[in-house]
């Protein structure tokens, strides 16, 4: 990572990008300390809740999309139509449009070694400073723009499908128009760098996910419309897998031992130990076509999640756990009364969230599912 950190670090310093007014005052905040929670700062106008209320007008299809547990402890998740909600382990407010967001559908939520909380929206990004949202948006014809004034020549949403920091401090944003790049002070395309070997003249579109294995090499997970599969930056060489023909990466994690975890969209999970793809065994219940996500929890279980098979068929998703030796699968008996899960993540307790569609949210602290949604 020391060759990229030379190529980053000189790439943005030769190159000319904007300067925007409203993210500049926004630096002068980046530094300051974040609250205890965001709760305690917020205005008493915010209705605090015990539980994640969704909104009136959200459907079925919503859901909760994405989450993380900040440094203070407190837990963010971001909506497909509700926009972002804070857990401060007793009550939940919700930020919206209202608030700064850029929009109220959040697909990406991700904190930076700064204590700055990012979101990811389809109509640009946001971020939280501990006291104030700040929007940013992004629009395919244009690198990242802050002030307003400058984006009204341009009609075309970009969204945010993934955020992540690596471990010289760049923060990465996978966008539908590429792959962007933040050095602390200013946002450019990644592959505007002419020092990058792209053979496969690779777009870097519609990004799903992105990751740094132990060994400091990236990885970036391709969605729809671009179908590149799985990519892979070492050095300054970018490099693309299609294994099993599989062009959809949904979400990619790593274990103890170093073994990549790729979700697709077709094929189930697939494995890389460094040589070789494998398919990853899996429940015989769970279609390939229906994983949305897998876990690797703090204990080495893996958790997989799946989707329904129609619009209407809210019956047919399903939540499983392997432990090394079996499949758990757990019903909706146990609790999780909708089993259609698009997300899950665990919290420093070792508790593991679900975020299911109809905007629901659920706990499992390892006996007993709770239900956090209204």
């Amino acid at each position: 990572m020391e060759k990229q950190s030379r190529i980053c670090t000189s790439y943005f310093s030769l190159l000319v990008v904007l300067v925007f007014p409203i993210f500049t005052s926004c630096h002068g905040q980046v530094n300051k300390k974040t609250t205890t929670s965001p709760l305690d700062s917020l205005k008493t106008s915010f209705k605090h809740s015990p539980k994640l209320v969704k909104s009136s007008l959200s459907n079925q299809a919503e859901n909760v999309h994405c989450g993380l547990q900040d440094k203070n402890g407190n837990l963010w998740f971001g909506t497909t139509g509700d926009g972002v909600y804070c857990f401060n382990g007793e009550s939940f407010v919700n930020y919206t449009v209202k608030d700064g967001l850029s929009s109220n559908t959040v697909y990406s939520i991700f904190e930076d070694k700064k204590g700055i909380i990012w979101f990811g929206t389809d109509d640009g990004i946001s971020n939280f400073d501990g006291l104030v949202i700040h929007p940013i948006s992004i629009h395919s014809n244009t690198h990242f723009q802050t002030n307003s004034s400058l984006n009204t020549n341009s009609i075309t949403k970009n969204g945010v499908s993934s955020i992540f920091q690596d471990k010289i401090g760049i923060i990465w944003f996978g966008t539908d128009e590429g792959l962007y790049c933040f050095d602390g002070k200013s946002f450019t395309q990644f592959l505007d760098n002419p020092r990058i070997i792209n053979k496969n003249r690779l777009t870097l579109k519609s990004v799903q996910c992105i990751l740094e294995d132990g060994n400091g090499n990236l990885w970036f997970g391709s969605g729809p419309f671009a179908f590149e599969g799985i990519l892979k930056l070492h050095n300054d060489t970018l490099i693309n897998y299609i294994p099993q023909n599989e062009k959809w990466i949904r979400n990619i994690s790593e274990t103890k031992n170093g073994t990549l975890l790729f979700s697709t969209r077709h094929v189930g999970v697939l494995t890389y130990d460094g040589v070789t793809f494998s398919e990853l065994y899996k429940p015989q219940k769970l279609k390939n076509d229906l994983l949305n996500a897998s876990l690797v929890d703090g204990k080495g279980n893996i958790w997989y999640t799946s989707d329904y098979t129609q619009p209407t068929d809210f019956s047919n998703g399903g939540v499983f756990k392997f432990d090394g030796n079996t499949f758990i699968e757990y019903p909706k008996q146990n609790g999780l009364t909708n089993t259609s899960v698009m997300f899950l993540m665990e919290d420093k307790k070792g508790n593991i969230w679900f975020g299911t569609r109809n905007t629901g949210l659920f706990q499992y602290d390892g006996s007993v599912f709770t239900s956090f949604s209204d």
